[in-house]
């Protein structure tokens, strides 16, 4: 069978959705609460890397935490490595879920994503 990391938050609806698909598409999913257990620097920078998005598309701008920092004003003096920090930090910044095999990353839920990905 095959196999995914997931960082996700179970009770939201979005990522129980993405769970449906890949299990529908014959996955074995290793799931990591997001907010328990957020990803250090080390992982966060790979998955970075893996995803080739920039490292915006990993913030949750939609989240309490992130309109309570005033992050949308912010984010543009910060460097990399600080961004990846506060990231890190907190999993309630990092938008979810965050799929991976390993070779591949995808951030967020999109369907059709998903069936060109993971299917």
């Amino acid at each position: 069978m095959k196999k995914l990391t997931m960082y996700q938050y179970s009770k939201c609806s979005t990522c129980r959705d993405a769970v449906k698909v890949l299990k529908n598409n014959g996955y074995e999913i290793h799931s990591i609460e997001i907010f328990d257990k957020p990803p250090d620097i080390e992982t966060l920078s790979e998955l970075i890397h893996l995803s080739g998005l920039e490292i915006k598309k990993f913030f949750n701008v939609s989240g309490e935490v992130y309109r309570e920092m005033g992050l949308k004003d912010k984010l543009e003096a910060m460097s990399d490595q600080e961004k990846i920090a506060l990231l890190s930090s907190n999993g309630r910044l990092i938008k979810r879920p965050i799929v991976t095999d390993g070779k591949q990353v995808t951030v967020g839920f999109n369907k059709d994503q998903y069936q060109d990905i993971w299917s």
